[in-house]
């Protein structure tokens, strides 16, 4: 059996996080007090519905997918006014995506994933002296 693409749901909860997954075999679900945690767990979760199967998998296998308040609430180093301003988006209209107050479009939040992708990749791309 070849291996599936897996993408799991990550959400934040009042107390931690949790992941689920839809695949051809079953659901997978699981939840962690960090983000760290978690991963383990994804990765724990996903070998055990997959162990008679004689497949395993590491982190960097499967997909995560993070709305804005789970984004933004792990990566805190992310200026939310900065942001803003260099994706040309109203912050207020940012903030209230972010604590879902509002639902971005899929073009809004393609449009903020690209600026956090245009920033990551000048960083990247950055040396110091």
């Amino acid at each position: 059996m070849k291996k599936p693409k897996i993408i799991f749901e990550i959400l934040k909860e009042d107390i931690g996080y949790s992941a689920y997954a839809k695949v051809k075999i079953g659901i997978i679900a699981t939840q962690g007090d960090t983000i760290e945690e978690l991963k383990e767990m994804i990765v724990e979760a996903t070998n055990l519905l997959f162990q008679d199967k004689n497949i395993s998998y590491r982190i960097d296998e499967v997909s995560l997918c993070l709305n804005l308040r789970v984004f933004f609430n792990h990566y805190k180093i992310i200026n939310v006014k900065a942001l803003s301003q260099r994706i040309g988006m109203n912050q207020t209209l940012l903030s209230q995506y972010i604590k879902g107050r509002k639902s971005p479009s899929l073009k809004q939040r393609q449009r903020i994933l690209d600026g956090v992708h245009k920033v990551a990749k000048e960083l990247l791309e950055l040396k110091f002296l």
